[in-house]
């Protein structure tokens, strides 16, 4: 059946063969033979589409493979390395207020410094950055033709404008709110459905929630039947292991403050029915270190932190491990990226693995202010918006002062059903009160 939610089948088709390398799996010559003789406008969605995919179902796996890589959460607990799992939070709740402000300031600065240039390439940014006297990047980009999102380039920006990786945190945020810290991965459905239009999700977001929709009938049946995560996660869905889930990450990290394992566990919830393996950690590594660093400051021990809450043998892991060992080696920030689109230069520029590499590099390179992590992670290239937001999300939680974020004005404009323009304080105050509730229920 040929349900696709962002590319056509066919690029879909595309896509999943690369996916499926990546994971380990052996094609045939005759696969690989059959999808190159596919015709983009002739076979978009040719019933001989579906014959390929029904020869990709119970591939051998390379012989070779090293890695462990689960999608379930008790599997992927038993093969994590040793942690804290729960950190001593000594912050009052006035202070938490102001780390929960500086937190949302920084995801939104990231967000908005990075949504001009999404998806170009580190070269591209620094070119047009010397043309415009702005290398190194300290400011919001200037406008240009070639620039997406008018609304957050220099000369325009007011406010956070409507963005996915802001109306993810919204979703958190409206999640434990009405859920509670028992919510179930469907709550996470059913809630974009309530509060999300439907073109304002993408890559694996999208074809999860199509997924979702044709198992989940809007009458007569309870929430989530007749769907399951290892459906909605996979079916026709090649952007499982992309970025989408790590960009949903941070208000289980807020909400779950000082607990990185509660953190990666809420994470899990969220991720598990829209990606796997490696796209699924990334999330979870990505709340545990937003969770401990209301505990702790040391970039290098956070990093280490969120690699506690996945597994050990993973290709994510391996990357992140890889990063900590690049900075030992590369003096500067330019030759460690040199080192990762070296390795990673096969590696789709949405993709969460070589992306979080980016976040960590700002992580361990910068000086932990907003604007200098999170201009970093800009120039560092590829999915700008996603990588810079979770950079300054962090890098907001240790240090909230912020020049950029003054000219946000501390307002959000979302697109987001239930959510009107709101002020970024106004979120802390809400996230303060969720985590206050966790907090309780954790004891």
């Amino acid at each position: 059946m040929l349900v696709s939610g962002w590319y056509d089948p066919l690029v879909q088709l595309q896509h999943e063969l690369v996916q499926l390398e990546e994971e380990g799996y052996i094609l045939s010559p005759e696969i690989r033979e059959e999808a190159a003789m596919l015709h983009p406008d002739a076979d978009a969605y040719s019933e001989r589409i579906e014959k390929i995919y029904k020869k990709l179902e119970n591939l051998p796996m390379r012989p070779d493979w090293k890695y462990e890589e689960p999608d379930e959460l008790e599997e992927i607990r038993a093969l994590r390395p040793e942690g804290p799992r729960k950190l001593e939070l000594k912050l009052s709740d006035a202070e938490l207020l102001e780390h929960f402000h500086g937190a949302w300031r920084g995801r939104c600065v990231g967000c908005a410094l990075g949504k001009p240039v999404e998806c170009k390439s580190r070269s591209w940014i620094r070119d047009l950055l010397i043309r415009q006297g702005d290398w190194e990047l300290h400011d919001y980009i200037r406008s240009a033709p070639e620039l997406w999102c008018p609304r957050s380039q220099r000369e325009n920006i007011n406010c956070m404008e409507p963005d996915d990786d802001i109306h993810y945190t919204l979703v958190g945020l409206r999640v434990l709110e009405t859920k509670g810290a028992d919510f179930k991965w469907h709550d996470v459905a059913d809630r974009w459905n309530s509060s999300l239009p439907y073109n304002a999700v993408c890559t694996a977001e999208t074809q999860a929630i199509l997924n979702y929709n044709m198992r989940h009938p809007r009458f007569c049946r309870p929430s989530g039947w007749g769907a399951t995560p290892a459906f909605t996660r996979r079916f026709n869905n090649p952007y499982r292991e992309w970025i989408g889930a790590a960009i949903r990450a941070d208000f289980w990290g807020y909400a779950a403050a000082g607990n990185p394992e509660l953190a990666a566990e809420f994470a899990y919830r969220d991720a598990c029915w829209t990606h796997t393996k490696n796209g699924i950690y990334a999330e979870m590594f990505v709340a545990a270190v937003i969770s401990a660093a209301f505990c702790e400051s040391d970039p290098e021990k956070l990093i280490r932190i969120g690699l506690s809450e996945i597994p050990a043998n993973c290709r994510f892991a391996e990357a992140v491990r890889l990063s900590l060992q690049w900075k030992k080696e590369a003096p500067t920030w330019e030759q460690f990226m040199d080192k990762l689109d070296e390795r990673y230069k096969n590696m789709h520029c949405v993709h969460a693995i070589n992306n979080l590499q980016i976040v960590v590099m700002a992580l361990l390179y910068g000086n932990s202010t907003i604007d200098r992590n999170c201009a970093l992670a800009v120039m560092g290239g590829m999915d700008t918006d996603c990588t810079a937001a979770t950079t300054g999300s962090i890098t907001g939680i240790l240090n909230p002062e912020s020049h950029l974020a003054e000219r946000l004005n501390d307002t959000i404009e979302p697109n987001f059903i239930g959510e009107s323009v709101c002020s970024m304080k106004a979120l802390a105050e809400r996230t303060l009160a969720v985590h206050r509730k966790i907090r309780e229920c954790a004891k």
